[in-house]
């Protein structure tokens, strides 16, 4: 008898065990990772990404959830350790049993991840501007790829309106998106005729605070005719460069920045007022205006403030990869709810296509080959109060090139991630 209890207490165990081992919808809800660094050098960035797909998902539970299950976050700091960030992935996907994985800035960290989600097959959707170079079908971009941000940052700044920069000084964090960023743009560059003394490549690591001599050399270097800065410098060491140039008194009618990884966010601790006229390329500014970003900001401003969310509670602000960590949050809802299951390889073929209409006014497309969103670009200068005044935008929106035409051997690479 005491056999028999012991078989029927075994047999319980196991089928609990068996129910822990299940995906987490099967439990009645579905679990989404959360992978952004909420401390180190890229935290500036980075935080406020995490409290946006927070947002998106409160949001999607309160509408009744995705196929009649709530979403439940699973939230990791990988805390700007790009090898963390491969660990943490593991984690969200092989022991949390998430469906979708939203995260990464860098390009570091999102090559980290890659070959990852590409072994367990899981999901990512990337959402800052990048370098190109990739397609993978385990991954969406929601961010921009070069040619829907460099290229005609570089076109604006070599045109009239834009000063008619003939001088180019590629300033970037020492990573592969500022390195193969400058290495398109270099191609495009001499394309257009400039000669490689016109151009000036420097680079400083994660952190890097002192930009003192770096500030004096681009003074120098501008006295040999117009000079343009494209700056790639990510995180934390963008308050120093900007203070330095305000200290260094290099204004924007001399010397312009065009910068592809500063937004709202991170002007927020800088004095901006030596700063006025400098720029940003991006495909979304919290000073456009229109019905569907006055109802993205009135959403994050009343989320930021019932989360007492620091530094947002006060003062609200949104940027461009806020926006598109929200559309890819709601992509990904529609694409599940298209293919009626969680099932990666199913939503990733519910993707193509799917539409949602972006805060920056635009409707949104995934293409139905390239995992990269239709986007417009603007252009906006930095204004006193640290937002920014949009001098430019494309007629509409642009389709993305993940493989450059500006570098040798593409042309023979294919338009859609291969299935592996």
């Amino acid at each position: 008898m005491q056999r028999r209890h012991s078989l029927q207490a075994l047999a319980a165990a196991a089928a609990l065990a068996g129910l822990s081992a299940l995906p987490a919808q099967a439990q009645g809800t579905i679990k989404v990772g959360i992978l952004h660094s909420l401390s180190g050098t890229m935290a500036i960035s980075e935080t406020v990404l995490k409290d946006t797909v927070l947002m998106a998902i409160d949001e999607i539970n309160a509408q009744g959830g995705v196929l009649g299950k709530k979403l439940e976050p699973v939230v990791v700091d990988p805390a700007s350790n790009w090898p963390l960030f491969a660990e943490k992935t593991r984690q969200l996907l092989g022991q949390d049993k998430v469906a979708v994985i939203f995260g990464c800035w860098t390009s570091v960290s999102r090559k980290s991840v890659l070959p990852v989600v590409e072994e367990m097959n899981g999901l990512l959707f990337y959402p800052v501007q990048y370098e190109g170079e990739e397609l993978s079908k385990n991954v969406f971009y929601t961010g921009a790829a070069p040619n829907q941000q460099a290229i005609p940052a570089v076109d604006y700044l070599m045109g009239k309106d834009g000063g008619s920069a003939k001088r180019w000084v590629l300033l970037g964090t020492d990573y592969v998106y500022p390195r193969t960023t400058n290495k398109i743009l270099r191609a495009y560059l001499k394309s257009k005729g400039v000669k490689d003394g016109d151009i000036d490549e420097k680079y400083t690591p994660f952190g890097h605070s002192d930009y003192q001599t770096i500030v004096a050399d681009i003074k120098k270097f501008s006295q040999g005719g117009k000079t343009a800065v494209v700056s790639t410098i990510n995180g934390d060491s963008n308050v120093p460069f900007y203070k330095e140039l305000g200290n260094a008194g290099l204004k924007a009618k001399d010397v312009p920045v065009v910068a592809f990884s500063v937004g709202e966010e991170e002007l927020r601790g800088v004095d901006t007022k030596p700063l006025v006229g400098h720029l940003a390329a991006w495909n979304y500014f919290q000073s456009i205006k229109g019905p569907a970003n006055s109802e993205f900001i009135k959403k994050w401003s009343d989320y930021a403030k019932a989360k007492a969310i620091a530094g947002h509670k006060d003062k609200p602000l949104t940027n461009d990869p806020m926006e598109a960590s929200y559309i890819g949050v709601n992509m990904w809802k529609q694409a599940v709810e298209k293919a009626k299951s969680t099932d990666v390889d199913k939503v990733i073929a519910a993707m193509a296509g799917q539409t949602f209409k972006a805060p920056s006014g635009i409707v949104s497309k995934m293409d139905e080959k390239n995992h990269h969103l239709h986007k417009s670009v603007f252009i906006g200068e930095i204004k006193a109060d640290g937002q920014f005044n949009v001098v430019w935008k494309t007629p509409g929106p642009v389709k993305a090139k993940p493989w450059s035409p500006y570098i040798e051997g593409n042309e023979k690479k294919p338009d859609a991630p291969e299935k592996k």
